[in-house]
């Protein structure tokens, strides 16, 4: 089976310090314009399936291909970012050096998974072992996350470092892959289709 795996537009900065609950923000105003971009470069396809991570950043960039192609959007909780239990979040092209996340990141990269990055992996590439077993012969879209896709590519080439791989907002990555565990990773961060509407993340500065 095909697994396209594309990374959620870019969302609204939320900044919940009080917050009762974790951090789930819609799309920002140029991420709804990505989401359609991905959604017009992908509506040739044939796509059987449409996947989601269960956060709304995730399910809102899938929502105008499913509109296009009339397809359904599943919605999985074990494709959901590491941060997902964060009550922050800060779009990467808004940190700067001194943000809280970067020097968390400094500090302990492993940060963050939650301080259980085994137990991310796990979930992550298990969620994808599940959509081809259950999903032979078909194509499928996977809405998800960057370092969702980072950890899931780490595992296929066997890297030591999860963070090697950074995908953009709305970037393309194909996965052709069978049930006996044989995996083809055939393309990675296609963005030609978001090229004018994407930021580029710069970490030098201080605030």
């Amino acid at each position: 089976m095909d697994l396209i795996i594309v990374r959620h537009a870019r969302p609204e900065r939320v900044e919940n310090a009080e917050a009762d609950g974790p951090a789930d923000p819609s799309l920002s105003e140029v991420g709804m314009k990505q989401a359609q971009a991905v959604a017009n470069f992908l509506k040739g396809e044939q796509i059987d399936r449409i996947v989601s991570s269960s956060m709304r950043r995730a399910i809102q960039t899938a929502q105008p291909l499913s509109k296009i192609i009339s397809k359904d959007i599943a919605s999985r909780d074990d494709l959901r970012e590491s941060d997902h239990n964060s009550s922050t979040y800060i779009p990467v092209e808004e940190m700067t050096y001194d943000s809280a996340p970067i020097q968390a990141y400094i500090n302990d990269p492993l940060a963050v998974f939650e301080g259980d990055y085994d137990s991310f992996r796990d979930r992550v590439v298990g969620a994808f072992d599940d959509l081809i077993a259950t999903h032979r012969g078909e194509t499928v879209v996977v809405f998800c996350h960057g370092m969702v896709t980072s950890v899931y590519l780490q595992t296929i080439w066997q890297l030591e470092n999860p963070f090697m791989i950074q995908p953009d907002y709305t970037s393309v990555t194909r996965v052709q892959a069978s049930v006996n565990g044989f995996r083809t990773v055939r393309s990675i961060n296609e963005t030609g289709h978001v090229r004018n509407l994407i930021e580029r993340p710069t970490f030098g500065k201080k605030s």
